[in-house]
């Protein structure tokens, strides 16, 4: 993707170290680093027509309002693999959300390394404990249109609304029978995603977000599994995205996963005060 690491996953050993694999970004050249009964506002929404059905999930969350949402993300370069785990909470009407973004062990030099607090709003992502030199109170923000991968895999979680925004684009899409997601009976639709289309059909707070992506993906066809609940609702979503990381020949693939739960219950998002906001350079880790 022609950008340097703010933040890399990386294991011991020669091998390794030449398959770092990027985790979170911070700045304009910086990049890649649940079930339970639904809301149930509106029943019985699952169109028959399976590709429908997978491009109206975004719309269909965004009518139910809010969710919990779980994410982990795989990463894997060179032999390498990593997995970053998230947690938190979405409200879809004002397109806010909040998770703790968990990195694996040793992930990020340390034993044990805090969590990484992120707030997802339209066009924009805040991190905390986001080490590298910005102090312990403050929030670096990333304008998320400058990011080639539109935020996608940047913060090492999807952001859950993007995640369905990204169906619009479905194409091929075939009904692979049912699967129990965490207690609740679910469709499993399987297709992939053309980004192109997905940028074009995007709602306002997504569509600079999506075609940022369209531009900076390595192939343009994503492929997804989508499990959708007889009410219409996504209860999980995974997405295989593929992504050159600046080195030729050397690609980076990604396994994004996204589950959701919790419906319709309230949810705040306090987004940092200007004076919160980290103005300094943000460092980057060294080799």
């Amino acid at each position: 993707m022609g950008v340097g690491p703010a933040m890399v996953v990386q294991q011991d050993g020669r091998a390794a170290a030449s398959a770092r694999v990027v985790v979170a970004a911070a700045v304009a050249s910086v990049v890649v680093g649940v079930g339970g009964c639904g809301g149930g506002a509106e029943g019985g929404e699952r169109n028959s027509d399976p590709t429908q059905t997978v491009r109206g999930a975004a719309d269909r969350l965004v009518r139910e309002g809010s969710s919990q949402a779980r994410t982990s993300m795989e990463m894997a370069s060179g032999g390498t693999r990593v997995t970053i785990h998230g947690e938190g909470v979405y409200d879809y009407r004002k397109g806010l959300g909040e998770l703790r973004v968990r990195l694996p062990q040793d992930a990020a030099g340390d034993e044990e390394h805090r969590p990484i607090t992120e707030l997802l709003a339209p066009g924009a992502l805040y991190m905390k404990n986001r080490g590298a030199g910005v102090p312990a109170d403050k929030w670096v923000r990333v304008d998320i249109a400058a990011l080639t991968d539109g935020n996608l895999v940047t913060g090492g979680a999807t952001d859950p609304l993007a995640a369905a925004e990204l169906l619009r684009g479905a194409r091929n899409v075939t009904e692979r029978g049912e699967k129990n997601i965490a207690g609740v009976r679910t469709r499993h639709y399987k297709g992939d995603v053309e980004l192109s289309v997905a940028a074009k059909a995007a709602s306002a707070t997504q569509k600079k977000a999506l075609a940022a992506a369209a531009k900076g993906f390595r192939k343009g066809r994503v492929p997804f599994d989508v499990y959708v609940d007889d009410e219409g609702l996504v209860r999980k979503v995974v997405h295989r995205f593929s992504f050159a990381n600046g080195q030729p020949g050397k690609g980076v693939d990604v396994t994004s996963t996204t589950l959701y739960r919790g419906f319709g219950k309230p949810v705040k998002v306090r987004l940092p005060a200007k004076g919160d906001i980290f103005a300094g350079k943000v460092a980057e880790p060294g080799p």
